[in-house]
């Protein structure tokens, strides 16, 4: 199996060394200051070891000297890219404890560096062995002793955010839940959902935004809290690096939208 150089052998000595010592196993992890200014001092990668398989994760921690929030972050259809350990690391310097999971490595091991393959094993995963994946870093995260336990939220972009999404009918735990851009869930389990729900939208994604206005009137009518932005000159994915709109001033002003949130709903 392919792997990404030096953390992809880190990844697979730490399996190993996992299943000789059934313990979670870390080690520093920087990520390349060129697709992020903000990069936070200290994030890792950690392996959870679970009964039949190990879920691997980057975890970014913030500054500061009391316990943090936490946020899962949830990546796109084509696996984990270098991309979301940037947007870990980018909510730490806002103050969360922020993890992202690499949703193929308890069965496919680490994400492959292709899209196409990415994307096929996505395409593999059953909606229950993700929320038991989610459940599990959700658990690692309210037990970290740096967490304030039961804050917790959660966020993912294009197919992650339709996990995102869907996710917040299965865990009535959350308190925060940020869709950029992802399908809504299922109408009949959307009565689920208890945290909420700020929708991420790009101006050009008639895909996705074509339902917006029946997932907007369904969340009222069943009491829930779903707010909307739609970016303009913006297309799908556009917070992600070479997407339609990402050389504007949209994706800043809506992570500025996306921290009020959280910190509105998590707390600093």
């Amino acid at each position: 199996m392919k792997t990404h150089g030096t953390a992809g052998m880190l990844g697979l000595l730490a399996a190993g060394l996992i299943a000789g010592a059934g313990i979670a196993w870390g080690t520093k992890y920087h990520v390349p200051s060129t697709t992020s200014p903000q990069v936070t001092t200290h994030g890792e990668w950690v392996w959870i070891k679970r009964a039949t398989d190990s879920l691997r994760l980057y975890v970014a921690y913030p500054e500061r000297r009391d316990k943090a929030p936490t946020m899962i972050i949830i990546h796109e259809i084509f696996g984990m890219t270098d991309w979301e350990p940037t947007v870990a690391d980018r909510l730490a310097a806002q103050g969360f404890i922020a993890a992202v999971p690499d949703l193929l490595s308890p069965r496919f091991g680490i994400s492959p560096a292709s899209p196409d393959s990415g994307r096929k094993l996505i395409a593999q995963l059953a909606p229950d062995a993700i929320t038991a994946d989610l459940d599990a870093v959700s658990k690692y995260l309210d037990e970290l002793p740096a967490a304030r336990k039961g804050d917790q939220g959660v966020i993912g972009f294009c197919w992650g955010g339709g996990q995102t999404f869907r996710y917040a009918t299965n865990n009535p735990r959350l308190k925060a839940a940020v869709v950029c851009y992802g399908p809504a869930p299922d109408t009949a389990t959307m009565a689920r959902i208890q945290a909420p729900v700020k929708g991420i939208y790009g101006e050009n994604d008639a895909r996705i935004n074509a339902s917006l206005p029946m997932v907007d009137s369904t969340m009222r009518r069943l009491g829930k809290k779903f707010d909307q932005t739609i970016y303009p000159g913006t297309g799908h994915g556009f917070l992600k690096p070479g997407r339609q709109g990402n050389d504007g001033p949209q994706p800043e002003k809506a992570w500025g939208d996306i921290v009020g949130f959280l910190r509105s709903t998590l707390g600093r």
